[in-house]
């Protein structure tokens, strides 16, 4: 998993999270909109389902990325 994360650009999955991970914009981005059902008990539909997982995979492909790479600064630095 970390060796596929390192082949993809962090500006790629920024620009993957300023889209598709925040569309539609108006009224509320999906995501939000998604996270707010599945707090509520409402998110029972596969369509929502499917829809949280494809705005939400952007977001978790970043934390992890960032997780790694900060993971690995920390490996470098120490002696």
């Amino acid at each position: 998993m970390r060796k596929l994360l390192d082949k993809i650009p962090l500006t790629l999955l920024v620009v993957l999270c300023l889209t598709l991970g925040l569309a539609p914009f108006m009224p509320l981005p999906h995501l939000l909109e998604k996270l707010k059902m599945l707090a509520s008990g409402e998110l029972s539909d596969p369509v929502d389902i499917f829809d949280l997982l494809l705005h939400g995979a952007p977001w978790v492909l970043l934390v992890l990325k960032l997780f790694f790479l900060t993971t690995s600064a920390d490996q470098e630095q120490s002696p």
